[in-house]
């Protein structure tokens, strides 16, 4: 299984950027997909997941401003991050939950395969 995430840079707040996760070795429909980050000097963070669903959920501090989704037929999910701000700032990873563990989707522990990582940094 290989994450590759990819979409970030430099924005200005307010702005926007699009982030995206291409899969090989699975298919994002069947699991659990979620994007955490990571500010510098803090801890990995919730942002954002989807279920095989299709169920959505985001940290409180981009509701409103972010949208996960996915692509079945590119296998690919995508995070989309409106209104950016200084606080957003960091890297963002993708991650696949391939086993059940327990109900704390929230949790970076939940999740086995884990992405690179693309850097978002809002000025401003």
């Amino acid at each position: 299984v290989q994450l590759q995430a990819s979409g970030g840079g430099l924005v200005q707040a307010g702005g926007s950027l699009r982030l995206t996760c291409t899969a090989s070795g699975l298919t994002v429909s069947n699991y659990r997909m979620g994007w955490f980050r990571q500010a510098p000097g803090k801890e990995r963070e919730f942002v954002s997941t989807i279920s095989w669903r299709g169920t959505m959920d985001y940290a409180d501090s981009v509701k409103g401003r972010f949208t996960i989704s996915r692509d079945g037929a590119k296998n690919t999910v995508y995070l989309q991050m409106n209104s950016l701000k200084p606080e957003d700032t960091g890297i963002y990873s993708c991650a696949v939950r391939t086993s059940y563990y327990s109900s704390d989707y929230r949790s970076a522990d939940q999740y086995d395969y884990w992405g690179q990582g693309t850097l978002v940094t809002v000025s401003s």
